[in-house]
């Protein structure tokens, strides 16, 4: 059986079979951004016995103190501030090792001119500060989304988008898009290094865990039926009907940093983007109700001309959260840090517009996941990491 199929049936629950003692490591990682969704399940999978390209040593890079929840990844953590070029060099460029990075941050900003202004001058502080010191330097995957077919947020219903479902060959909007930023930065900069490879990755919605994420749909459900089941309330759903009845997919982030490991390692996934998503859809309505008995609730059903939110749902609810938080002994959090509800309504607000992996496919990427599965699971871990009750 081969890892990519193993990866399949969830690669990162293995556990260590072996120790650290006199390890000779093949390959060395750098993971830029190692607390987000995918950065944690990097930092899980990376460092596995058994894991393709290894034994490899992982550095983590993130801009806050290590977190409680990340203690027990085998990541050398480095804290640092990507956006501060002076930073970024004096912690980056003593990294002489490393052999493959692994690119997976950004950050939020209000517009998309300043989206693209500063992602830019993080990713390119982080080449300027790697490539010339690391003579072992091989590949760097580039972690971009869905959103390089569909256009950034402030651009939804002003330009024309393609039709899906979405290839990897379809040519850029007519937009600017941070993702084109990073992509054009990326073609400059391996080209100052001779044999230097790259791939860009590109998720849909993405099922995982991380409590420091902008955009983690995950959290924000659970968060969202926590308050419910405080309450004894119905776990109404706060969406459109296109949502409600109509195909979704998403990409697990196991699956999204199996697939960058792939592309990391094999020759016939170089100097390529890949889409990434598990390979099978779903239905809200469907998936509504295992989120409903996930947490003992009453399932609600899409209310025909509703103008239900999250964001109007939960606005006054601070104060709830931090009861539930009290009583129920979870990790201290703030309501506005777990529950990102403008992003909850993007999602279950909107129809769900689908990709393709045929192409990772015919490159040599089978491993795919059950959606119901990867939800249930990464509920589960939410719970385990006592996030919610």
């Amino acid at each position: 059986m081969s890892w990519w199929w193993a990866g399949a049936i969830g690669a990162a629950k293995k556990k260590f079979e072996e120790d650290d003692t006199a390890v000779t490591y093949q390959s060395v990682a750098l993971i830029i951004g190692v607390t987000g969704i995918v950065g944690s399940s990097l930092a899980e999978i990376l460092p596995l016995a058994d894991t393709p390209g290894g034994r490899w040593k992982v550095y983590g890079v993130a801009r806050r103190p290590r977190p409680n929840w990340n203690d027990d990844n085998r990541v050398n953590y480095i804290r640092c501030d990507i956006s501060d070029p002076d930073d970024t060099r004096a912690k980056l460029s003593t990294l002489t090792d490393i052999t493959h990075l692994f690119y997976v941050t950004w950050a939020n900003k209000p517009t998309e001119a300043e989206n693209c202004q500063v992602n830019g001058k993080m990713l390119k502080n982080v080449l300027d500060a790697v490539i010339p010191n690391c003579p072992r330097l091989k590949h760097i995957c580039l972690q971009t989304g869905r959103k390089h077919y569909m256009g950034p947020f402030e651009s939804y219903g002003k330009i024309e988008t393609h039709d899906p479902p979405y290839t990897e060959d379809l040519p850029r909007l007519s937009y600017m898009n941070f993702y084109y930023t990073l992509e054009d930065i990326l073609f400059e900069e391996v080209k100052k290094k001779e044999g230097l490879t790259w791939s860009v990755h590109r998720p849909g919605n993405i099922f995982g865990f991380s409590p420091y994420s902008m955009m983690n749909l995950m959290v924000t459900l659970c968060v969202y039926a926590a308050i419910c089941k405080h309450e004894g309330k119905v776990l109404r759903f706060p969406g459109c009907k296109a949502a409600w009845d109509g195909y979704s997919d998403c990409s697990d982030a196991d699956l999204i940093a199996e697939h960058q490991i792939w592309a990391a390692v094999d020759p016939f996934a170089k100097n390529e983007a890949f889409n990434v998503s598990n390979g099978d859809v779903f239905k809200w309505k469907h998936f509504w109700k295992v989120l409903a008995e996930q947490f003992g609730l009453e399932c609600g059903k899409y209310e025909e001309g509703q103008t239900l939110t999250l964001q109007e749902l939960m606005k006054d609810k601070g104060p709830v959260w931090d009861e539930i938080v009290k009583e129920k002994e979870l990790m201290q959090t703030k309501l506005e840090d777990v529950g990102i509800w403008w992003f909850g309504d993007v999602i279950l607000g909107n129809e769900c517009f689908l990709d393709t992996m045929n192409k990772s496919k015919e490159h040599g990427f089978l491993g795919f996941r059950n959606s119901k599965n990867s939800f249930v699971s990464w509920i589960d871990k939410v719970k385990a990491y006592k996030i919610v009750p």
